[in-house]
């Protein structure tokens, strides 16, 4: 059950960062295109914006390839955390190349101006641009709202603490994109109406702000899931409660958890068991709690259980 799992989360988030690659791929041309033609800095914006979120979806399928190796003598628990560090170069990839372009583009056509010429292309690849990024948000939020029913969790509620940061990636740099070309379509408006290119370098900057906030999320996330990040509150006190309703078990004395992947945890626990256990059905108690808890709770990878009579109570 757990395999299974793991196969249909791993599955799922290749799927998604596959689509939103080959779209941003597409997109990213057209946007390099017409901003060329047109001379706009909000579509050269984003077209920066577009291939830095191109060679984040290829980052991101590393991060899931390398996260997904198995287990060795030199990594016992795996190679999860891989998927955080490729995730959290991402971001960086995003935060330098695409923000820090549309923001200094942005203030160098504010101050200096630019020439514009065709603003139907412009419209015509933003409109398109709009479609495929609105395909590659929606396999986005399909994914979360599975994923929201199989944690019992409301979806944005999810999107906020989950370790799956592929997923978190590609929705939060969707509504980027879709923001992003908004922004660009006020942007080129302003400066068709007005004769003031400062529209259009101003859209520029805010797309960089835009793809600033993203980064710095995304940024934040993988951090902190770097840094050995215990599972939510919410799946702590699930855990807790089930090992209590176990008969095996006459109280937990004390419980960690600790996130070794994407949608993998670690549970280690202190519990004092049933005084009437001999040293026998110590070991098969442990080893029924260990199966249930796996069977309940298919993102739980590992289990360290301590048997102990402990009176100090943590609960």
């Amino acid at each position: 059950m757990s395999n299974m799992n793991d196969k249909t989360d791993g599955g799922d988030s290749l799927l998604t960062v596959i689509v939103a690659g080959g779209a941003n791929l597409a997109i990213a041309v057209a946007k390099l295109v017409a901003g060329l033609v047109s001379g706009s800095a909000s579509m050269l914006s984003e077209a920066a914006h577009s291939a830095a979120d191109t060679v984040t979806e290829v980052l991101l399928f590393t991060a899931i390839k390398r996260g997904e190796r198995p287990a060795d003598r030199r990594h016992p628990l795996g190679y999860g955390n891989a998927a955080f560090l490729w995730a959290l170069i991402a971001a960086c990839f995003t935060l330098v190349v695409g923000a820090g372009f549309s923001v200094t583009h942005g203030f160098h056509t504010i101050f200096d101006g630019e020439e514009l010429t065709d603003f139907t292309v412009s419209y015509v690849v933003l409109a398109v641009s709009f479609g495929l990024e609105s395909i590659s948000m929606f396999q986005g939020l399909r994914q979360l709202r599975t994923s929201a029913t199989r944690w019992q969790t409301r979806p944005f509620a999810l999107l906020r603490r989950t370790s799956d940061t592929m997923l978190k990636a590609v929705v939060l740099e969707d509504a980027a994109a879709l923001t992003g070309i908004l922004i660009a379509f006020g942007g080129l408006g302003m400066t068709q109406l007005t004769g003031n290119t400062a529209w259009d370098g101003a859209g520029s900057v805010l797309i960089g702000l835009l793809l600033l906030f993203v980064a710095v999320t995304l940024i934040r996330a993988n951090a902190s899931l770097l840094l050995n990040r215990s599972a939510s509150a919410g799946l702590e006190r699930r855990i807790l409660a089930h090992l209590e309703v176990l008969p095996e078990v006459e109280r937990v004395v004390e419980l960690l958890t600790v996130v070794i992947g994407p949608n993998r945890i670690l549970v280690a626990a202190r519990i004092d068991f049933v005084d009437e256990a001999t040293g026998a059905a110590l070991e098969s108690a442990s080893a029924e709690v260990e199966r249930r808890l796996r069977g309940d709770f298919p993102e739980i990878r590992e289990v360290f259980l301590d048997p102990t009579s402990s009176a100090e109570d943590r609960f």
